[in-house]
């Protein structure tokens, strides 16, 4: 892969890792109060909601990082050794994290009574949202596990290649 792809990356990584530090500490947290002020009757669930989103956002972040490490190994053209499966791993266990998050989520608006402003159609539109962020979350999640099969069989091929080289 060329060096400046590579930069552009990185670059497109650390700017999302910023953009979640910025969300995590700022938007995420004036959204709920701002809800709050809104809709009072919100009070007792902007906490817990608050939280988890802050969760979602860090698993995000974490996957992000372990792609950083991804291409530095493939910059140093070491992407088919033992230590990438360990970067790969961390990618899925972060994206099940948060698909676990979401349904959650998913859950707690299906079950709980949450009072609304309007119609109810806010809390219904939260809730296809959330049950959207678990399929996507479980698809990308079960993508990866793939890949990484793909990753182990490369990794395999490569060693014996070397051997017979």
């Amino acid at each position: 892969m060329h060096r400046y792809f590579i930069a552009i990356l990185r670059a497109g990584i650390a700017a999302a890792v910023l953009l979640g530090l910025f969300g995590q500490a700022v938007v995420i947290p004036s959204t709920a109060a701002e809800e709050v002020d809104r809709f009072p009757p919100y009070a007792a669930f902007a906490t817990p909601y608050v939280v988890v989103a802050i969760a979602g956002v860090a698993c995000v972040q974490v996957a992000l990082v372990a792609v950083w490490m991804l291409l530095t190994m493939v910059e140093r053209d070491a992407i088919f050794t033992s230590r990438a499966f360990r970067w790969v791993d961390t990618i899925i266990g972060a994206s099940v994290a948060a698909t676990l998050l979401a349904a959650g989520v998913t859950v707690h608006l299906g079950l709980a009574e949450i009072p609304s402003p309007d119609d109810g159609m806010d809390v219904v539109g939260a809730l296809a949202a959330a049950t959207v962020a678990v399929g996507v979350g479980a698809a990308f999640a079960m993508l990866v596990v793939v890949m990484r099969s793909l990753l182990r069989k490369a990794a395999h091929l490569q060693t014996e290649m070397a051997a017979v080289v």
